[in-house]
């Protein structure tokens, strides 16, 4: 008698849907799970590809059935969609992610250990947090502004124009007073979590392999190096420095026809979190570039030919490949030597 060999889960909040087929492709299982019975359902088969998208729970379900002694693949929702026949249906997703997984050009992504998703969510959480303070700050700005109090860019600006309320806040209406106080007691408050979030992050790289070794990278910091080591448990999944720099969204998009290549802009496609992270470590490099150092002689060099920004764009794309050159072979960054 014919048994599942491969299933395809498609993951929901409460109902799952299973499409399981043979060796030879035969559908044997077309049926939905409640969120209670899926691991029961699953630790009674035998042992078996399953396939599922990387989406929000995927890595809670993968950990949970590899426990059970199945191999669990996740991939790339809009890797999966090409193979959606029609219309959008959980059986019809889930067929796709049957036929998808089973493809041999497919590209998977790793399953993430419980401490490394949760030292992704702390980035999650400090990202909101530094958006609510910009947001407090912006709108403190506003409100003093309406009573002559203006701020000058930068956090210095903000420091200087909360000490010149404090000194003449008497000249404003109670309300003004108490809206404004308000507003500077949450900045403050949300810039302590801020601080507290950032200490957690940075005793984390401290405790991680990679991630120190991700430290000697020149543009790379402790959130930098903890978000790539938390975001990139197997860097082995990347053929190359390349393809790891493409996954980021970090190099040009192509476009051919006809014989003709051309190169456009990046493609801002995969994580945003580190590319900006790597974007912004690139330019605090480049503030320093001018000086004749061996590890920054082509940044200056790219930077006699090109605008700043663009630089900063191309040593994050180096940044990302050597992060990878260095997680893959478990090395340290060594810079290149004087000429």
């Amino acid at each position: 008698m014919a048994q599942v060999s491969t299933i395809g889960l498609d993951l929901a909040k409460n109902v799952f849907q299973v499409h399981g087929i043979d060796a030879q492709g035969k559908v044997l299982v077309r049926r939905s799970l409640r969120r209670a019975e899926v691991l029961a359902y699953f630790a009674k088969l035998p042992h078996c590809l399953v396939g599922m998208e990387a989406c929000a729970t995927a890595h809670h379900w993968a950990r949970e059935l590899i426990k059970l002694g199945h191999t669990v693949k996740l991939m790339p929702p809009a890797y999966v969609k090409p193979y959606v026949k029609r219309g959008k249906t959980d059986a019809a997703d889930a067929e796709a992610i049957a036929e998808a997984v089973s493809r041999p050009t497919m590209r998977f992504v790793a399953v993430k250990t419980v401490d490394q998703q949760a030292v992704l969510m702390l980035h999650k959480v400090r990202d909101l947090l530094v958006r609510q303070r910009t947001m407090l700050i912006n709108a403190l700005r506003g409100h003093l502004a309406e009573f002559g109090f203006v701020a000058a860019q930068g956090p210095a600006g903000v420091k200087a124009v909360i000490a010149e309320f404090h000194a003449d806040q008497n000249t404003l209406p109670e309300l003004a007073r108490s809206a404004i106080r308000r507003l500077i007691g949450r900045i403050e408050e949300v810039a302590g979590e801020v601080r507290k979030a950032e200490a957690e992050i940075v005793a984390w790289c401290r405790n991680d392999a990679a991630s120190r070794r991700l430290l000697t990278i020149p543009g790379i910091g402790p959130i930098t190096a903890s978000a790539i080591s938390a975001a990139v448990p197997d860097p082995t999944l990347f053929r190359s420095g390349r393809q790891f720099a493409a996954w980021l969204g970090l190099t040009p998009r192509p476009h051919s026809s006809g014989g003709k290549e051309r190169l456009g802009r990046i493609s801002k496609q995969g994580d945003g979190a580190i590319r900006r992270l790597l974007v912004i470590g690139a330019t605090s490099v480049i503030r320093v570039a001018r000086q004749d150092t061996p590890g920054r002689v082509w940044a200056k060099q790219l930077l006699d030919r090109k605008p700043a920004r663009v630089v900063s764009v191309a040593l994050a794309n180096k940044t990302a490949r050597i992060a990878w050159a260095v997680l893959a072979r478990g090395e340290v960054y060594r810079a290149a030597s004087a000429a």
